[in-house]
């Protein structure tokens, strides 16, 4: 019963743990009710990252709230107090060797949410460090789309996990850039990635905004157990 319970798991596990769960207790499989309660209580190291504009940093915030899992936002991190500086050379980012001396530290701490991405070298190694992987994968026009979206909102406030003071509408044609280049370039590794290790780490494969709600509504419904 329990190995067939954990096929089951592996299988639904990439279109959102609400609908494991769901069925789990419509199937009265109450040992995989558990196992799905026992994978949050194991999410102890977090890695988020996918495209732009697919919403890493507000799930992040959002699973960081319900977990109690220390977030950290690589956007903000590599840039000084969290803030961008017009007068000064990039905007105030640190120094590179600087950003991987700080990446490695947060990796060594027991528990983190880490959200964005930094470069190839640090992104892999924090995905090797992660106990679990949430991919946000979504259609390429959505994530375009999003990017638009955040570009009007950001008329009114800074975007989340964006350093305070950010050049919106800027840093809005670098992620137009961004989208096709990561597409192409990354996302067949993500892809990848996800496969190869989803028999020893906690994997979420989201690829859509109602995967992203399902599986935040089913951390908040773990949660509550």
């Amino acid at each position: 019963m329990a190995n067939n319970a954990l096929d089951l798991l592996r299988q639904t596990i990439g279109i959102g743990n609400a609908v494991v769960y769901y069925f789990a207790r419509l199937s009265r499989h109450t040992d995989l009710a558990f196992m799905l309660r026992q994978m949050q209580v194991a999410m102890k190291k977090v890695a988020v990252f996918g495209n732009a504009g697919g919403g890493k940093s507000t799930l992040a915030a959002r699973l960081s709230e319900i977990s109690g899992l220390p977030l950290y936002s690589l956007d903000l991190l590599q840039f000084r107090d969290g803030r961008y500086w017009p007068s000064e050379k990039d905007g105030g980012r640190i120094p590179h060797g600087e950003y991987l001396e700080m990446h490695s530290e947060l990796l060594a701490k027991s528990h983190w949410i880490i959200d964005g991405y930094g470069c190839v070298a640090s992104a892999w190694e924090r995905f090797s460090a992660a106990d679990t992987l949430v991919y946000i994968d979504l259609p390429v026009p959505t994530h375009y789309w999003r990017v638009t979206k955040r570009l009007v909102q950001g008329a009114l406030r800074n975007p989340t996990g964006w350093p305070e003071n950010s050049p919106v509408w800027s840093s809005t044609l670098d992620s137009y850039r961004v989208i096709w280049r990561c597409h192409r370039r990354l996302t067949p590794r993500y892809r990848q990635l996800v496969a190869d290790v989803s028999s020893h780490k906690h994997v979420y494969h989201l690829q859509s905004p109602a995967q992203m709600k399902a599986f935040l509504a089913s951390m908040g419904r773990e949660k509550s157990i």
